[in-house]
């Protein structure tokens, strides 16, 4: 199990899919930031006066770590990033729910906006597994590090 999980091209693919979802998710909340402010507040976890610092600097965070995902710069500690926003999201989706909350996600912005749930959490948790297999196992094939930074 543990030699198809550390596949170079199956990581590649991995570390492709999350970059690309994340930097799509962060382009979304920046596009239409207001929107995004409200799918934070709609949660209520977290006092007023925050809500606006989080609306902007999530989206940030997540096309950062996507975009340098994709190039294969530093994969672990951008896994990492990304799965720590995962369980943030769980948490956030979790509780939401046992407190009986008929929200939208506010997971891509306006685009596709899906209700809390069960079937988020799980496409949470499937996305963090990918996450953990890049800690584990990192990702330089095709990456810039590998090209302008390997040693010969």
């Amino acid at each position: 199990m543990k030699k198809i999980i550390s596949n170079e091209y199956l990581l590649i693919v991995s570390r492709l899919f999350l970059g690309f979802l994340f930097v799509f998710s962060g382009i979304e909340k920046i596009i239409d930031l207001q929107t995004f402010s409200t799918s934070i507040a709609n949660y209520k976890l977290l006092p007023n006066f925050t809500i606006n610092f989080f609306a902007i600097i999530l989206p940030w965070i997540e096309l950062s770590a996507g975009l340098l995902l994709i190039f294969g710069i530093c994969v672990k500690e951008n896994a990492a990033i990304i799965n720590l926003l995962l369980v943030v999201f769980i948490f956030a989706v979790g509780i939401s729910m046992m407190r009986g909350l008929d929200i939208d996600c506010g997971c891509f912005g306006t685009a596709g906006g899906q209700q809390v749930g069960f079937q988020k959490i799980g496409e949470n948790v499937l996305l963090l597994l990918i996450g953990t297999q890049l800690i584990f196992f990192g990702s330089s094939k095709f990456s810039i590090n590998e090209n302008f930074f390997s040693k010969h």
